[in-house]
């Protein structure tokens, strides 16, 4: 049976809510299959809401289990109630008490949303809307109120007993086996920022200190035996913590902070007051089960998370509609934290690399949503790629428009207006354009219009004259529901090369504006001419991906070398070697198409030498360049008539002309962190490992005798997980002989640490293998899958619909068909993580006709489904609009 199709919620319809909550007090008894919940909701009616008019709560799957107004219980005829709605149908004028007590069974909880339990342990999730499923509420961004909660629970079962703001009041009760812990958060907070914890578990202890002199006693909870995993996330707390001083102003505001550590969870973390609630994997660390990468995430999600208590919650979204009002804005902060940390340029180029194969696809397709959209029928759906990484774009631009004084004075003049309050979009823009005197109503296009705007930009150089002439154009392709799209305010960093690999002053510029190094983009097509420019530069547009655009600009092969070898600014070095290798994929992918060997450019190749020859350049850079487009990038810059195959055997061979050219300085590079047993989570070891281990990878396809036997060394001696994965991955990846022994090696080693399994999982999803769909189907077998569990799912399957091409999009459509009754597998238990898996299938049309007709079957079955979720229906429908 096709569920109901839910509501559309639209933007212009928002009402403020009729009644608003001052004040909630929450009394919890916990028990694993009957917790009982009194909730007193200290009520008003808004002013300009109709005496009279009913007093409608909203509710999901809840079982009413008592009614009082005022103290007196109500009549059966005073209300109606349902496990999704409470309505009081003629509430008093004045404010009022509505004491409202439920029954909910947390044990039963597969969603992950309101109250549940995770190993034993009572969690709570609540954003965008699980409140709704621990009581009746105006479960509404714009609701405010002051929580006090009470948690009663069996000692022996939960010894610790955690919510938000600060602890007041902590017992026993008398006669029985049960304690009760009392918290009270004195900031008003929307409902999604509710939190319980309750549970036995370790915890690690520590202090900080603010800039005002209070002292804030910090705790990281855990499972037992996982405290020492926790060193390097309390040191990115308190890393974060003064940073935000520093950089933003922003001083903490309670007595306490506290941070829980759950394995079964949807999202990364959530950043509830006072106690925010992380998925595991963001908060344990050793060098024996974490990677670089992972103590990259953990530092910067730990930041993310504790910069929302200022953006976010301390100042809210007044409707969801503004999620990237607290979401954009926030991950702008903690990039920024991320980039002070570690090296600002190779912090730049992952966040790119992760917009375009992320948020690039989803723009052009039929998931494409504005910023800020307009309307949306389940808002968990857009928790997505556009509302957080190109919501932090937008403000970056908005930084990089008024400069840093101006971008300051803007979000010192919002935190000061907004502090308490649930607000919106304009208000945001409008402090830093009264701040700074500017006009940003054409930069407002960007939060309501889809899609990613194609910036073309033609040169021309007048040698008599001596002028260089850009002539640029914008334009954003139709999309689903946007025909048309009005021009934005784009902000170009840009700089002329001259022909001794430095850049050129600009001399005297007419036509469009230029602030500085930044030309500002806002007509359809403009021109701006450079007087007195001596020779022909070469011109660096887009430096540091300073608007999120899909740049066109036709560069001539030798220009983008040399902008390779001299560009000042280091993203566009490193994209220069992206420009070029992704036009050689292009076209060995056409020589495959058609049957001719494919031969990969020498110039590239010896343009990678020249890279690796660099002393001056940082390993992680160098790393980075080494990476090459994805396949998925070189199917985004294709376009259509996607042939997966194709593409793979096109990256492999580059990839196996550069390692064949340069063999010997991979070896070198593989072997230089050969024999280190200390370990440091620091930018610059992590990326000297980096670079070795990027080197290993090619040194595996040169051909060399002895490659095999290194990479199978480099595995067993590894002394930190980066190292042994990054073998392991070869092993596996390359279908090497010494692959079987060291997955079994790694499983004796590992088998009861979950999240160095997701590993195990993870590579073997991944590995682009002719039987990958069968090994990965043998695996959904294995003792230790668990599909209920969102990391475990998300590590194997997908892992293979995000991270293996080839098996997802194989012509015969099994990979398609796998992922579809995995789909519908986990849609039955957690619709949120069924339809996150669903948005795998967004670009199905790209393919070439035969796979885009089976991608296209296997869409239309979820569709059609019986039971479908609300969450996995608006995916599914859209995606086949």
């Amino acid at each position: 049976m096709r569920p109901e199709a839910a509501p559309v919620i639209r933007l212009d319809d928002y009402t403020p809510a009729p009644y608003l909550i001052d004040k909630v007090d929450l009394n919890f008894r916990l028990a694993p299959k009957a917790t009982t919940v009194t909730a007193r909701l200290s009520v008003r009616r808004q002013e300009g809401t109709t005496p009279g008019t009913p007093l409608v709560l909203d509710g999901d799957g809840l079982a009413l289990a008592g009614l009082a107004l005022d103290g007196f219980p109500l009549s059966d005829d005073a209300y109606t109630a349902t496990p999704d709605r409470l309505e009081i149908r003629k509430p008093p004028e004045n404010p009022f008490e509505l004491e409202i007590r439920t029954t909910i069974d947390p044990d039963a909880n597969t969603e992950l949303m309101g109250l549940y339990r995770s190993s034993g342990t009572y969690c709570t999730q609540c954003e965008a809307e699980g409140f709704r499923r621990i009581t009746y509420f105006l479960d509404r961004p714009d609701v405010l109120a002051v929580y006090t909660t009470r948690i009663e629970a069996r000692k022996s079962e939960a010894p610790v007993l955690l919510g938000n703001g600060n602890p007041v009041a902590a017992g026993d009760i008398e006669g029985t086996d049960r304690h009760f812990a009392v918290w009270h958060d004195p900031f008003p907070k929307p409902s999604y920022l509710f939190a319980l914890v309750a549970g036995d578990l370790g915890h690690v202890a520590d202090t900080f200190t603010t800039c005002s002199g209070r002292k804030v006693d910090l705790k990281i909870y855990v499972e037992h035996g996982r405290e020492p995993w926790c060193g390097w996330a309390m040191d990115s707390l308190k890393r974060s913590m003064k940073w935000d001083e520093e950089v933003f102003g922003c001083e903490y505001d309670l007595d306490v902070f506290n941070i829980v550590a759950v394995s079964d969870f949807n999202m990364g973390a959530m950043e509830n007051k006072g106690l925010n609630v992380f998925n595991d994997k963001y908060v344990l660390a050793d060098p024996q089960t974490a990677t670089d990468q992972d103590y990259a995430n953990i530092e910067a999600v730990i930041a993310h998370e504790y910069f929302h208590n200022w953006t976010g919650n301390r100042i809210t979204c007044r409707d969801w509609f503004q999620l990237c009002l607290k979401e954009g804005l926030t991950v702008f902060r903690d990039q920024e934290f991320s980039s002070d940390q570690r090296s600002r340029p190779v912090k730049r180029i992952g966040d790119i690399r992760l917009l375009k194969s992320h948020q690039f696809p989803e723009d052009a397709g039929p998931l494409a949503h504005p910023v800020r959209p307009q309307s949306y029928r389940e808002i968990n759906n857009f928790y997505t790629a556009t509302v957080y990484e190109k919501g932090a774009e937008v403000v970056r631009m908005l930084k990089t428009l008024l400069g840093d004084d101006g971008f300051r004075a803007g979000i010192d003049l919002y935190f000061q207006r907004h502090d308490g309050e649930a607000t919106t979009i304009e208000a945001f823009l409008t402090c830093f354009s009264e701040a700074t005197a500017t006009d940003l109503g054409q930069f407002a296009r960007w939060y309501d219009q889809a899609g990613t705007p194609h910036v073309e930009v033609k040169s021309h150089y007048d040698k008599t004259a001596r002028e260089l002439t850009l002539e640029l154009s914008q334009a954003i392709p139709p999309l689903p529901g946007q025909d048309k799209a009005d021009p934005s305010v784009i902000p170009i960093r840009f700089g002329l090369i001259g022909p001794n690999g430095s850049d050129m002053p600009l001399g005297r510029v007419t036509g469009a504006k230029v602030q500085d190094d930044v030309l500002v983009l806002e007509e359809g097509t403009q021109k701006v001419t450079f007087s007195d420019v001596p020779n022909r530069p070469v011109v660096s547009l887009l430096r540091g991906f300073s608007a999120p655009v899909r740049l066109e600009f036709h560069q001539t092969t030798d220009d983008l070398l040399f902008q390779a070898s001299h560009d000042s600014d280091p993203f566009n070095r490193w994209q220069a070697v992206q420009s070029l290798a992704s036009r050689d994929l292009i076209q060995l992918t056409s020589d495959i198409r058609a049957g001719r060997k494919p031969e990969a450019d020498g110039a590239l190749v010896t343009a990678f030498g020249a890279i690796l020859a660099d002393r001056e350049l940082d390993p992680a850079f160098k790393a980075q360049v080494l990476d090459l487009p994805g396949e998925a990038d070189i199917a985004r810059d294709i376009g259509r008539d996607v042939d997966p195959d194709a593409i793979h055997g096109a990256r492999n061979a580059l990839r196996e002309a550069v390692a064949r050219a340069h063999a010997d300085t991979f070896l070198t590079l593989a072997e230089e962190t050969e024999g280190e047993t200390a370990f440091s989570p620091d930018a610059a070891s992590a990326g000297r490992r980096a670079l070795a281990n990027r080197a290993l990878s090619y040194y595996a396809l040169s051909g060399a005798d002895t490659a095999e036997a290194l990479i199978e060394r480099r595995y067993h001696d590894a002394t930190n997980m980066t190292d042994l994965l990054a073998a392991l991955t070869v092993l596996v990846h390359q279908g090497l002989a010494g692959a079987e022994e060291a997955l079994r090696d790694y499983r004796k080693r590992y088998e009861k640490m979950s999240l160095a399994m997701d590993k195990w999982f993870m590579v073997q999803a991944t590995a682009p293998l002719p039987d990958g769909l069968e090994k990965v189907k043998a695996l959904t077998a294995d003792p230790l899958y668990d599909i209920s569990n969102p990391n475990r799912a998300r590590s194997l399957i997908h892992a293979f619909a995000t991270g293996n091409p080839t098996q997802f999009g194989r012509s015969d459509g099994k990979g398609f068909d796998f992922v579809a009754d995995n789909v519908l597998t986990l849609d039955a238990r957690n619709p949120q993580v069924a339809s996150r898996l669903l948005t795998c299938f967004r670009s199905w049309r790209a393919y070439e006709p035969a796979r885009a007709a089976l991608a296209e079957a296997a869409l239309l079955r979820i569709s059609e489904a019986d039971n479908l979720s609300r969450d996995s229906q608006d995916i599914a429908d859209r995606c086949l609009q």
